[in-house]
């Protein structure tokens, strides 16, 4: 099973970016699907969460700017990222829960002021 995230950057704070997470061994679907990020120096923290019946679920500080969505057909998670803070600054990581946890490696994003 491996997990790869892509997309992140550097932007400025009010703009966007799309991440993804491409899986491959195993199917998103019908899993618990998540991003997680972990700023320098801090623990790492939920960001959105997409469970097998297509509910969502995110963390406070993201609400109302970011989605997880999924693509089955590609077997792909997204995390659609809008109106970027300086704190939303991290490495974002894909997780997905199949009676094991696994792990992607993360993507750096940088949010600038």
């Amino acid at each position: 099973v491996q997990l790869v995230e892509s997309g992140g950057a550097l932007v400025q704070a009010g703009g966007s970016l799309r991440l993804s997470c491409a899986a491959s061994g195993i199917m998103l679907s019908g899993n618990h699907v998540a991003w997680y990020r972990q700023a320098p120096g801090m623990q790492r923290e939920f960001v959105a969460r997409l469970i097998p019946n297509g509910d969502t679920d995110y963390g406070e500080s993201v609400k109302g700017r970011f989605i997880i969505s999924s693509e089955r057909a590609k077997n792909m998670v997204y995390l659609q990222m809008n109106s970027l803070k300086v704190e939303d600054t991290g490495v974002y990581y894909c997780r997905l829960v199949a009676g094991y946890s696994y792990w992607g490696q993360g993507t750096q994003v940088t949010v600038s002021s």
